[in-house]
């Protein structure tokens, strides 16, 4: 089974129920920056998605 990447926007914002899982990293990166920068405004490096709030499940 393929493992997946996952970010839970609660864990960077704490409001919000948005939740990204994609077997793809590129994928689940590109749609959290997408998502916090077009709904909360707030623009993360990649880096910072990674290292942070990026989990494999």
């Amino acid at each position: 089974m393929a493992q997946a990447h996952r970010l839970d926007c609660e864990s960077a914002v704490g409001d919000c129920r948005f939740i990204i899982q994609s077997e793809n990293e590129e994928e689940t990166i590109e749609l959290a920056k997408t998502h916090m920068r077009d709904v909360h405004g707030k623009d993360y490096a990649v880096e910072e998605l990674r290292s942070e709030y990026l989990k494999i499940v």
